[in-house]
């Protein structure tokens, strides 16, 4: 199976929110670690925070994570300047749907932004959305996990 994301970007901070929002995207729907969040660090890069304020008052945003430890996404969501959804079980998108419904937003007027394919980029397309493929917000991941990002990204048709 090849997955074919809208946008390949070699990190958040290249995301063009002027264009997404001529495109009448209204909702950035985030993975949390290592897409955000260097993972399991339980903080944000000052610079992520920064980030966050060039576009928050453009969309609708919320991080959905797979996570499902409850004490990691409630210490997520204390620091986080959006909402923080856990135990998303992406691929599966009945979260992120869930998520829009509540909110009004159509799947096609959303965004689905992580560093996964398997997980964040396949569920977003399995929603219908947008979709936004990234690399790890961490440059010095360790080996292990450089080789899965390598084989999962063998995934992706150019």
């Amino acid at each position: 199976m090849f997955i074919k994301p809208d946008y390949n970007l070699k990190n958040v901070y290249e995301i063009d929110f002027n264009g997404l929002k001529a495109q009448g995207i209204k909702c950035i729907m985030l993975d949390l670690d290592s897409t955000i969040m260097i993972s399991k660090s339980a903080s944000f890069l000052p610079e992520t925070l920064e980030w966050f304020n060039t576009f928050l008052n453009d969309f609708e945003v919320a991080i959905i994570s797979n996570n499902f430890s409850e004490e990691y996404i409630e210490n997520a969501s204390k620091i986080a300047p959006c909402r923080v959804i856990g135990a998303a079980r992406k691929p599966n998108p009945d979260v992120m749907r869930a998520y829009l419904n509540e909110i009004g937003v159509k799947p096609e007027e959303a965004v689905m932004v992580g560093d996964r394919p398997l997980t964040d980029i396949l569920g977003g397309k399995r929603l219908g959305c947008k979709t936004i493929l990234v690399g790890s917000i961490n440059p010095n991941e360790n080996l292990p996990t450089k080789l899965v990002r390598a084989l999962e990204r063998s995934t992706i048709r150019k």
